[in-house]
């Protein structure tokens, strides 16, 4: 597998459309010199229509509805994300599964209409911090990988992001090491239920920053970031980009 590393940032419930168009905008001017990453901007939905993103500069939608139209009062379905020009839709964050009880069940249905529908999922997994003191990370991320892929045959345009829930917006990151063997457990896990399948990427997340970010990077298995926090600041994540192109740059 050859792909840019990647850098995503969910803004969650954070700026107006004409804010954010203008940091988008803003950050591209920043850019313009990045030829290895791909950034990812994740606006509310209000942001998305008519966000004026070029390669390798792309945007995608925080969630979406399994179902292409219907009686679903406050949804978005898949089709009106792609008609706004988005590349990408995250799925199963965790604010999403604790906050809003989203099921293993509807993010699997949430997977399969974006792979239909031609876009990239951005799938989220990870442990609670009491999940993780008690040995079951792996448990853990086995089960959500497990139900989240029902159905799939192919993964190689699904982007999955581990995210350690006691890490996302704490200021906690995770160990190196953690980190590591997390997404370790990942590309097996997801090799065993696909057969041998190793064409994807694993992002990390979890209070990454312009401090940690080169250290993260270089971390084994880790392909690039899915940031919260620091994505609404501009200096910030202009500055996660720069370092993951150099430190991309040094392997090339």
């Amino acid at each position: 597998m050859n792909k840019k590393p990647i850098v995503a940032g969910n803004w969650k419930m954070n700026k107006h459309p004409k804010e954010g168009f203008s940091f988008v905008d803003e950050i591209q001017d920043l850019l313009l010199d990045i030829n290895h990453v791909s950034v990812i901007f994740a606006p509310p939905f209000t942001g998305l229509f008519e966000m004026n993103v070029n390669p390798p500069f792309y945007s995608a939608a925080q969630n979406c509805h399994w179902e292409n139209s219907g009686a679903f009062t406050g949804e978005i379905s898949v089709s009106m994300i792609k008609d706004c020009g988005a590349n990408y839709v995250i799925i199963g964050h965790s604010e999403r599964r604790h906050i809003f009880k989203e099921s293993d069940d509807w993010v699997n249905k949430k997977l399969i209409s974006v792979i239909n529908n031609g876009l990239n999922p951005i799938l989220c997994v990870g442990e609670t911090l009491d999940q993780r003191e008690s040995g079951q990370t792996d448990q853990v991320l086995h089960d959500q990988l497990e139900k989240g892929l029902v159905g799939i045959d192919s993964i190689k345009d699904c982007i999955i992001a581990y995210e350690p829930v006691w890490a996302i917006g704490t200021g906690l990151t995770a160990e190196n090491k953690q980190i590591e063997l997390a997404h370790k457990a990942i590309q097996d896990i997801v090799s065993s239920i696909l057969k041998g399948a190793n064409d994807f990427q694993i992002l990390y997340g979890g209070s990454v920053n312009s401090g940690n970010a080169e250290d993260l990077i270089q971390v084994s298995g880790v392909d690039g970031f899915l940031i919260g926090g620091a994505s609404l600041d501009v200096e910030s994540f202009t500055s996660i980009a720069r370092t993951v192109e150099m430190v991309q740059e040094k392997k090339i």
